[in-house]
């Protein structure tokens, strides 16, 4: 790789993942705070204008809204400038270039998705399924920053054969975690629109309780992995690495129980969310670590 590629690559990929991480904290923002229709029409934000104007009945919740939109075209541009850094001085790898393309591709469809969700009045299921295509892009520009950091070719298992499999178990886990976290959001207080919330009808207690469940199947898989790590690895990168998803999912349980036992205030729910994307980077970064390129034992 060219000198400027080992610059600027790295650089471009770690962009890309925190405008990802951003725009995933400033939807739940949009929705938190009841924004979902701030701006009630799309692409347009009202009927005749693309920006919010003076005295437009929704208020001061336009700004948000129109605020997480804008960001849309941070995020496009770091997508397109990815694909472009990898094909500029990585070419030949497609164990980067596929994931760019993933990345851009993706942000097309949350565009339209987005659109789908204020044109339906923020159905419930479009806003989750907005949510979760969000968690892909984070895992697949994730991928990129902690797969770029390592060599291309080859790369050999770092723990026994059983480990990695446990850990694809644990990321199966984790994504039912993230969808039943999107339903106790909208069974409950925070579903969207400030007048006219919509929800899927469901009992949030019970909810709740499913997805705490839920939580403490993951833990325990956590754990698994990170002990079989330790206890197997040829090198202490994968335990480190799993050590690092423990704790970020302890602090996610803690702020989660937080957030139910005073009645769900909408900052400490999006601390939540913004712990959810952290803790999709972190076992991506996981994952990544048990395997590793001859170079890199």
């Amino acid at each position: 790789m060219a000198p400027a590629g080992r610059v600027w690559l790295p650089r471009i990929l770690l962009a890309n993942l925190v405008v990802e991480v951003l725009i995933v904290v400033t939807g739940g923002l949009v929705r938190l705070t009841g924004s979902g229709l701030g701006c009630p029409t799309w692409p347009q934000c009202v009927p005749g204008s693309y920006t919010p104007v003076p005295h437009q009945a929704e208020g001061w919740h336009r700004y948000i809204e129109f605020g997480n939109r804008t960001l849309t075209s941070v995020v496009s541009i770091a997508a397109i400038a990815t694909v472009y850094a990898v094909w500029r001085w990585a070419a030949r790898r497609r164990d980067l270039l596929v994931p760019a393309l993933v990345v851009l591709g993706g942000v097309a469809v949350q565009a339209v998705l987005g659109g789908i969700t204020v044109r339906t009045g923020l159905n419930p299921y479009t806003v989750s399924a907005h949510f979760l295509v969000s968690m892909c892009l984070v895992t697949a520009a994730a991928y990129l920053v902690f797969r770029a950091q390592e060599g291309e070719g080859a790369r050999d298992l770092t723990v026994h054969p059983l480990v990695e499999r446990l850990g694809w178990v644990t990321c199966a886990a984790a994504a039912v975690v993230l969808a039943l976290g999107t339903v106790v959001t909208g069974s409950g207080p925070h579903s969207g629109d400030a007048d006219e919330p919509a929800r899927f009808g469901f009992d949030p207690r019970t909810i709740s309780w499913l997805h705490a469940d839920a939580v403490m199947l993951f833990v325990g898989l956590v754990v698994a992995v990170w002990i079989a790590s330790r206890l197997t690895g040829s090198s202490p990168a994968a335990g480190r690495a799993w050590a690092a998803v423990f704790a970020v999912t302890i602090a996610q349980g803690l702020v989660g129980y937080t957030q139910y036992f005073t009645g769900l205030p909408w900052a400490v729910v999006l601390v939540h969310m913004f712990l959810a994307t952290l803790l999709v980077v972190a076992l991506t970064r996981a994952m990544v670590r048990l395997r590793a390129g001859t170079d890199d034992h």
